[in-house]
């Protein structure tokens, strides 16, 4: 393998002499097999190979030996060996360096873990251990749920470490209220700070019933007052929907993908989560349709597959998408080969937003998703129809796109309106 990256016999020899020749060689294999580019190869062998002969001056005499020398090695590799290019910071390097180093002793050491990103553990996990646990076999709540009350309760429990509580147990009225009033004072939006309240709630309740809290708090924690209907949908117009699609050039595999992904947010109102859980085994191309087998509101979809979105998919799939047998539609543009999330999905509907130039706030996914269901409402289909193509949970989700009527309002503002009355 080391022959189709390197032409020179004398550098295939040299990294195959090396003592750890045949493990770097067995990483090569493996970068090959999921789809590195040539130059990723070139680039990171002569770091390996630097890396095993600093391990092996420092007393290394086995792979597993390898981890405890890889920190001292960054600091000489940025000491000596480090490229030097303009902007380029030593955190950045180090980083640049640490990646396939770690990468490549998961490889080879067995039971190896690489530092990747900062994985948080539970907050309040060693006092209420049994509180995620609770959410799901007694609430019956979803993942994305649950990843939801982590994100508002880690912020929880930083605050009580900066305020200097040591424990939940130590929670008053008064330190929920200065934490309700610090969120609010940020500036989010106030259906977000009802929801910090209600996980609050819930995890006060449970914080009582095991004993932690000797009176339940969770009353005590007050709701923001959050009208339903008193904002409007992010939507856009249908031709700035056509400046979007434009902004996507279809002419790489990154834009043949990012094609087809717009075209199902805006066609079906797709949420994000659900355009990246799609198999291959969703789209019948025989019977023309798309399934989404498992929706918010707990319920599956057909949709007969449009001429658009078809021919998209079509061509993402026979001429972009990687060859790998993981069976989600989309991928990584780039190696590794992974199925993409639905963060990166909205991080891509916001990126052609602005490349396009439309104004919106808060631009992402639902933004192409608001479009479409505003796009149903102006064609006069009825809210309960609108509700079960986009799978809202309640008629009440889709109630909110009853009360904007761009074009008259437009008409009264321009006349005197009475023809619209």
């Amino acid at each position: 393998m080391l022959e189709r990256y390197f032409v020179k016999p004398q550098t295939v020899d040299r990294i195959r002499s090396l003592w750890l020749g045949r493990e770097i060689e067995r990483y090569v294999v493996w970068l090959s097999e999921q789809g590195y580019a040539n130059r990723t190869v070139l680039r990171r062998v002569p770091l390996l190979a630097r890396f095993a002969e600093f391990a092996q001056r420092k007393g290394a005499a086995a792979v597993e030996d390898l981890p405890s020398h890889v920190e001292a090695f960054i600091t000489e590799w940025l000491r000596r060996w480090r490229p030097v290019r303009g902007g380029d910071s030593a955190w950045q390097a180090a980083k640049e360096a640490r990646g396939p180093i770690e990468q490549w002793l998961e490889l080879v050491v067995p039971g190896f873990r690489g530092t990747g990103r900062a994985q948080l553990k539970d907050p309040f996990v060693e006092r209420l251990p049994g509180f995620f646990e609770h959410l799901v076999s007694e609430r019956g709540l979803r993942p994305a749920t649950i990843r939801h009350y982590r994100h508002h309760l880690h912020r929880f429990a930083a605050y009580l470490v900066r305020i200097g509580v040591s424990g939940p147990e130590e929670i008053s009225v008064t330190i929920l209220s200065a934490f309700v009033a610090e969120r609010a004072a940020t500036g989010m939006a106030r259906t977000t700070l009802r929801d910090t309240c209600g996980v609050l709630r819930v995890f006060l309740r449970y914080a009582h019933r095991e004993g932690l809290l000797p009176r339940n708090l969770s009353m005590a924690v007050e709701w923001p007052q959050a009208y339903r209907l008193s904002t409007i949908p992010r939507s856009i117009s249908w031709g700035e929907v056509g400046k979007v699609l434009d902004a996507v050039d279809r002419r790489t595999p990154l834009g043949k993908r990012d094609y087809a992904i717009m075209l199902l947010l805006v066609t079906y109102g797709l949420r994000s989560r659900e355009i990246a859980e799609l198999v291959l085994d969703d789209i019948d191309w025989r019977r023309e349709r798309l399934a989404i087998p498992e929706r918010k509101a707990g319920h599956s979809s057909a949709f007969p597959l449009s001429t658009s979105v078809g021919e998209a998919l079509a061509d993402y799939l026979r001429h972009a998408r990687a060859q790998t047998t993981d069976r989600h539609v989309f991928l990584r543009a780039i190696a590794p080969f992974r199925p993409i999330g639905s963060a990166a999905i909205s991080a891509r509907a916001t990126y052609y937003l602005r490349k396009a130039g439309v104004d919106v706030v808060r631009p992402g996914s639902h933004t192409l998703r608001h479009t479409c269901v505003q796009r149903l409402v102006d064609a006069s289909f009825a809210l309960k129809t609108i509700g079960d193509f986009v799978g809202h949970r309640s008629a009440a989700s889709t109630q909110i796109y009853a009360k904007v009527a761009v074009d008259s309002l437009r008409q009264v503002a321009l006349g005197d309106g009475e023809e619209v009355l």
